[in-house]
């Protein structure tokens, strides 16, 4: 088996792999849409936050009609020996490795503002919503509850809330040590229960660690598939003669 037909085979089976990945994506994400509810079910416990508030299916759906496409793309371009879809293939995957590139270098940018973002959310959230708003009051009540936290910064983000108003001067249990209602200042006070902002740093950074590595990956999967196909796209014309 000669070098450019060696390529050309594995090309065949990236983008065939490419292909059924994405077919398995669109089809999850259609379950997803139609029958939520069983596939919640077999997740379990690791459904039970943000699966709700985070529309998986179509997310599934976009994803995998993307990769079907380039799975497609790849897949004739090589078997069928144009240059002009091989170099349509490459052209697709380098946009898409110059998005991912973009994207990060931003993300990098920003990762040092991300106390900055979160307090710009979290602390009117926790003034004006908590305890009225269900979204908000079920995100931060699992948050303070699992990190064993108390608002963002501490107790005294609830100073002052709307929560604070309709309790009648109470704060949410997991400020007080004994995660007991009804939560008193006083008792808050003695606790000294931390808030969720370092918790929720040190989350986010575990996560981005994943994300990058997974990102790395594919950065160099995108490499190989062009690098693939420009080989391709060279060599075709000696091929044919």
């Amino acid at each position: 088996m000669g070098c450019f037909t060696f390529v050309k085979v594995m090309m065949l089976l990236f983008n065939l792999l490419i292909l059924l990945g994405g077919l398995t994506l669109v089809a999850m994400g259609i379950w997803v849409s139609v029958d939520g509810g069983s596939f919640l079910r077999i997740l379990g416990p690791f459904s039970s936050h943000a699966a709700q508030f985070v529309n998986v299916g179509f997310f599934s759906i976009a994803v995998g009609a993307v990769l079907v496409l380039m799975g497609l793309l790849g897949v004739c371009s090589a078997h069928c020996q144009s240059k002009c879809l091989l170099l349509l293939f490459f052209c697709v995957v380098l946009i898409i490795f110059i998005a991912e590139v973009a994207a990060a270098v931003v993300a990098l940018a920003y990762s040092s503002f991300a106390e900055g973002i979160l307090r710009a959310w979290a602390t009117p959230a926790l003034k004006n919503d908590f305890g009225s708003d269900p979204i908000v009051t079920k995100i931060w009540n699992t948050t303070m509850t699992e990190m064993s936290c108390c608002g963002f910064t501490n107790y005294t983000d609830f100073v002052g809330s709307k929560f604070e108003d309709v309790s009648q001067g109470h704060f949410p249990p997991s400020c007080c040590w004994t995660h007991s209602a009804p939560c008193s200042l006083e008792e808050a006070e003695r606790s000294k229960v931390k808030g969720c902002l370092k918790q929720i740093l040190e989350v986010l950074k575990e996560h981005a660690n994943i994300v990058g590595g997974v990102a790395a990956g594919v950065a160099a999967l995108e490499i190989g598939a062009m690098v693939v196909s420009m080989y391709l796209y060279c060599h075709l014309d000696q091929k044919i003669s």
